[in-house]
């Protein structure tokens, strides 16, 4: 049995995540995920994510290709991460072409083209953008 493993935050969840998570199980026969802490995150990117990280861990373990979920504490973790999962196979967006190819000694290390035009950035964006221009009515 092979076992893949993929990291992310899974922000405000769209096609692009869906898709490489549908591309990294295609690598092996499980796929674990590791969910990006809110500290992490903040660390990563200079801010909190929109959902929480039990929300994300939610919706990260209700999609049908991923087998297994648990939450990633630190970058700096993740040879521990690929030990304690028996992972095979290291599957990152290639916007991190390269960062971890000091694993393949551990396992292989795959970078996946991301989907184009889609980000959580630009979702975000798209949504603020729209909230200025149309107030939101609550009933």
């Amino acid at each position: 049995m092979r076992n893949v493993i993929t990291f992310g935050t899974f922000d405000v969840f769209h096609v692009g995540h869906l898709n490489i998570l549908k591309r990294a199980k295609s690598f092996g026969d499980r796929l674990i995920v590791g969910v990006s802490s809110d500290a992490l995150n903040v660390k990563k990117k200079d801010r909190y994510p929109i959902y929480n990280e039990t929300d994300r861990l939610s919706i990260i373990e209700g999609i049908k290709y991923v087998d297994e979920v648990f939450l990633e504490e630190s970058l700096e973790l993740k040879a521990e991460y690929i030990t304690r999962y028996s992972a095979d196979v290291l599957v990152m967006g290639d916007d991190w072409q390269g960062r971890f190819d000091y694993l393949s000694s551990l396992v292989k290390v795959v970078y996946l083209e991301r989907t184009p035009s889609v980000s959580t950035t630009s979702v975000i964006e798209v949504i603020q953008h729209a909230r200025i221009r149309t107030p939101i009515t609550v009933c």
